[in-house]
């Protein structure tokens, strides 16, 4: 069994396939997924199988009773970080226990429901992401885009230094304004960029991404942006 096969990257396959995480723990998957093929294909995989067996779940939100009769049957009163803890646990507790995927999907999508069915998220607020191929490799740049924060995560795990090159992102607005820089891409790593507010307010879903070859340290101030060496579109997920 290689480290790309150990049971924990199964889980947390199968857990990005369902949309379980989020924050720091999605963008690392996103970058595991844009360079580790072995993991890729767990998630393409775990794609595949729950698909259609979610689409044969009806949507339903669970009554408002349920959780107080957990708290009345362990004789406490469960804070909401406890909450969503046990509901973690229960998900790990069917994978490791050899619950079939059917089974396992169901109650993924129950606690997915629960969780989420307080609060509507507005379509416009949905993170977006694009996975932009690097000219004829098997790597990819991954760039996710949370619109409540105006943050982008940008990750290029995989990808090495030249030591002659950086690689700039670009924005391509919607109409024929100028490039908007998305930053320097830093080769290896995954960054979290805070957004310029005038920028933010173009990004949407269907635009499109540029990464250019620049001298190191970026676009030099007064010259056009370098040329093109890969690009995408950002996409709701």
């Amino acid at each position: 069994m290689t480290d790309t096969d150990r049971p924990d990257d199964e889980i947390l396959a199968a857990e990005f396939a369902l949309g379980f995480l989020e924050g720091e723990d999605l963008m690392a998957a996103r970058g595991r997924e844009a360079s580790d093929p072995a993991f890729a294909a767990m998630v393409e995989r775990w794609q595949s199988q729950l698909a259609p067996l979610l689409d044969n779940i009806p949507p339903a939100t669970p009554r408002e009773d349920v959780w107080k009769r957990i708290e009345a049957d362990l004789g406490v009163s469960m804070p909401s970080a406890e909450v969503v803890e046990l509901k973690t646990k229960l998900r790990r507790w069917q994978w490791f226990g050899g619950a079939s995927a059917a089974a396992a999907a169901a109650i993924a999508v129950f606690a997915f429901t629960f969780k989420t069915a307080p609060v509507t998220q507005p379509v416009e607020q949905a993170p977006l992401a694009a996975s932009i191929p690097i000219a004829d490799t098997d790597l990819r740049l991954a760039v996710t885009y949370l619109p409540d924060r105006s943050e982008l995560l940008v990750s290029a795990s995989g990808i090495a230094a030249d030591g002659v090159h950086d690689h700039e992102l670009w924005l391509v607005p919607g109409d024929d304004s100028p490039l908007m820089s998305l930053g320097v891409v830093v080769p290896g790593e995954e960054r979290r960029v805070k957004l310029d507010p005038a920028v933010a307010s173009r990004v949407a879903d269907g635009s499109p991404l540029l990464l250019t070859r620049e001298p190191l340290g970026g676009k030099p101030e007064g010259l056009d942006a370098g040329p093109v060496v890969a690009e995408g579109l950002l996409r709701k997920i």
